[in-house]
């Protein structure tokens, strides 16, 4: 109760850094905007983060089993992602999208089964530099009410995911919470249908969608069904699509309330071999409910939002996911849980507003963010949770806008663990962050 209770105060607050100055790259936004024509044939754009961590823990709360994570002190910089986007309009009712992820720096690799070597995985580097396509549609604007989208998409499951810009939430890194038991930056393939309908007090936007769904193979102890992504292969399982689908309400100025469900009636049928599952009984559902508010006003913006899932035949995952080939790019840590969930909320202040919007005074947001998140909220019998994976924790910072779409991000975050049983984590970041469309025509 004591958490809810946080979570209630935070989310009675509210606002975001400028919203006439904020860039919302996210499916319904952009919609609206490519009916408001934007640009006229062509516009080029994206946005990046650098970010600096600065650690009093260890690299594993796991290893120990008294007292959680060893108390250390360790530094990390880097590259979270840089992305490249564009829209190219065909004409005033076909669009072209795309954006292209440059991630963390890493090494670009393709995973594939060797069916002639008794199905062993096998690792093919190809170059330096790991580059993902993270979306690539067509748009067939319709009517504003209804427009359909077929392509590599953004699954709008989450706060997070549906506004996954660093523009649009105030800490150095993404939500933990959400970020730790759901993919992020989620993005699948498939068919989406949206729009926004209603007028004045009475308007609503929406998204419905057919996508490949998640990977069973994937799912593990410490991040539930985050690591069942596709997209490791150069195809993708269709064998069980998941549905998702959004609403949000926007007939306030400057509220959103929504809400967003995700089912696939199978996981087990996209595994990477047929025969992996085949002793389970019957079908694995799984089904991800999320709730969020945002409000923004020249003083202050403040989220709030919920992640709740719930998967079937979770003990019988947990029994076969351990024994998936070592050399498999799954983590095989397990039990599974059935139950997983995430909730939190931010609250930032515009302190320029309290000085009659002068504009010699710099645009800072002080914020402060509560999140709650278990990968393991309920794991079946005879397996048990693991309390290490409960964490509780608080993150104070400032966010400081030294241009529109410029951000210099500071904050604090302080973790308890397994209800403080364990020893906290405690880290001081930086970051700067960006996000733009550059050049249109």
């Amino acid at each position: 109760m004591k958490r809810i209770a946080n979570l209630l105060l935070l989310s009675a607050f509210a606002c975001t850094p400028l919203m006439a100055q904020e860039t919302d790259m996210s499916s319904a936004a952009q919609a609206e905007e490519l009916y408001a024509a934007g640009f006229d044939k062509f516009r080029f754009g994206g946005y990046g983060e650098v970010l600096a961590n600065f650690m009093d823990y260890g690299i594993n709360r796991f290893r120990g089993t008294q007292s959680g994570n060893t108390r250390d002190h360790r530094n990390e910089i880097s590259i979270p992602r840089f992305i490249v986007a564009f829209d190219y309009k065909f004409n005033s009712k076909w669009v072209l999208g795309a954006e292209i992820e440059f991630e963390a720096g890493g090494t670009g690799s393709a995973y594939e089964i060797e069916n002639t070597e008794n199905g062993e995985y096998e690792t093919e580097v190809e170059k330096g530099g790991e580059v993902a396509l993270e979306q690539f549609h067509i748009t067939r604007l319709i009517h504003p009410a209804f427009n359909v989208r077929a392509g590599h998409i953004i699954v709008p499951v989450g706060l997070t995911n549906e506004h996954h810009e660093p523009i649009n939430f105030f800490g150095t890194s993404r939500p933990e919470g959400e970020t730790s038991i759901l993919p992020s930056t989620w993005h699948e393939t498939g068919i989406e249908f949206f729009g926004t309908f209603g007028k004045g007090y009475a308007r609503f936007n929406y998204q419905a969608q057919v996508v490949a769904g998640l990977n069973a193979n994937g799912f593990d102890r410490n991040n539930w069904v985050q690591g069942g992504k596709q997209g490791i292969f150069e195809t993708d399982n269709f064998t069980s699509p998941a549905y998702v689908a959004r609403l949000n309400y926007i007939g306030v100025p400057g509220l959103k309330v929504g809400g967003s469900f995700y089912y696939c009636n199978n996981v087990l049928a996209n595994s990477d071999k047929l025969t992996e599952y085949n002793a389970i009984d019957g079908k694995a559902p799984l089904r991800i409910y999320t709730a969020d508010v945002e409000y923004k006003n020249k003083y202050v913006t403040a989220r709030g939002n919920i992640v709740y899932g719930n998967l079937d035949k979770s003990a019988e995952l947990t029994t076969y996911n351990a024994l998936l080939s070592g050399l498999s790019p799954y983590t095989r840590t397990t039990p599974i849980a059935k139950h997983a969930v995430s909730y939190g909320g931010e609250v930032g202040f515009n302190l320029r507003s309290v000085c009659r919007d002068n504009p010699k005074v710099p645009v800072i947001y002080p914020f402060v963010r509560y999140e709650y998140y278990n990968p393991q909220e309920e794991v079946l019998a005879p397996n048990t949770a693991d309390p290490r994976n409960k964490v509780s924790m608080w993150t104070a910072g400032l966010n400081w806008y030294a241009l529109p779409n410029l951000v210099v991000k500071a904050d604090y975050t302080t973790r308890q663990i397994g209800g403080g049983n364990y020893l906290s984590e405690n880290e001081f970041s930086l970051a700067v962050a960006y996000i733009g469309w550059f050049w249109s025509k």
